[in-house]
């Protein structure tokens, strides 16, 4: 969840942003609802080398990345994820 953290952040100030503040959002939907966080381990990364380069959004890639390894759905609205064969909600 933490890449998903960090690519709002990285594009706060574009005009297709979802949140133009970032860390107030990340604070009252994240934080204030005691939501778990799965930071970016050695594991993921691994399994990030191991993905075939089918979607170039490296944001999207870490997430699938942890999502095999966590043996997790994603959840995502990008269906061309499902090509990694992890399970997508939406």
């Amino acid at each position: 969840m933490l890449p998903a953290f960090w690519e709002l952040l990285l594009k706060k100030n574009k005009k297709d942003a979802r949140s133009q503040d970032p860390l107030a959002w990340w604070e009252r939907y994240i934080i204030q609802m005691d939501i778990p966080t799965l930071a970016i381990r050695t594991a993921h990364v691994v399994a990030l080398g191991h993905l075939p380069d089918w979607h170039k959004d490296p944001f999207d890639r870490i997430l699938v990345a942890q999502a095999i390894v966590e043996g997790m759905p994603l959840i995502s609205k990008d269906n061309q994820l499902q090509q990694y064969g992890v399970a997508i909600v939406w």
